[in-house]
């Protein structure tokens, strides 16, 4: 049997689960929906609590490991909330696209949105960051991360920022086809013959429930 799929998060406090219990956060909620429909795999936790973009990019070699098949990129909400320059911004998370890239690794991109108290000419600056960097990169994207959950009360947590275990459970709802988007391109990337990243043997085409030769699916 091919080892399970793995796939890095790696992102900031709305990945780490910040005030949640280690099930309930992003990664964990996110791997066993997935599992629910099939799918062997590992979802890991590379989330910081407090990472700005240039933050991430500074650990993105040891955070995505040599066994990383793809990579879910959460990061620059931090960036917003503290006014970074958004040309800092851009440059980080464009080199972690970059290295990434050169290592051959299916990227999502999960888009964020800069609070509107920090004026239009810096939303206007911030905000078109991730819909540029996945179509330079050809990478995917999942608009905004908080979507469906941001600026409501019932699915955040006291500070008004993250989520609560029902938030989360609404954010993997919403990102999930975008995952499986992402499940896919894995076996893309390796129905050509191509070594995964590390030197690995090529993977198996990744197929849902019901194929013969199924790297994504759980044995019936």
């Amino acid at each position: 049997m091919a080892d399970p799929i793995r796939i890095v998060a790696l992102g900031d406090s709305l990945t780490a689960g910040y005030g949640l219990a280690a099930d309930e956060a992003f990664p964990a909620r996110l791997e066993a929906a997935l599992k629910a429909r099939g799918y062997d795999l590992v979802i890991v936790n590379a989330g910081v609590s407090g990472d700005t973009a240039s933050d991430g990019l500074a650990r993105l070699d040891w955070s995505v490991g040599p066994d990383a098949d793809a990579v879910i990129v959460e990061l620059g909400a931090n960036d917003a909330l503290r006014g970074v320059d958004p040309a800092i911004t851009r440059k980080a998370m464009g080199d972690i696209m970059a290295r990434l890239d050169e290592r051959g690794i299916p990227v999502l991109l999960a888009g964020m949105r800069a609070p509107p108290n920090l004026g239009h000419d810096y939303v206007q600056a911030f905000e078109p960051i991730y819909s540029d960097l996945a179509e330079s990169h050809g990478a995917l994207l999942y608009p905004f991360f908080l979507d469906g959950v941001a600026a409501r009360p019932g699915l955040n947590q006291a500070d008004g920022i993250h989520p609560t275990a029902d938030g989360v459970d609404i954010i993997v709802e919403r990102i999930l086809p975008s995952v499986e988007e992402l499940i896919e391109r894995v076996g893309e990337e390796t129905k050509s013959g191509a070594l995964h990243p590390g030197g690995q043997q090529p993977m198996l085409p990744v197929i849902r429930d019901g194929g013969a030769s199924c790297r994504a699916c759980s044995p019936a």
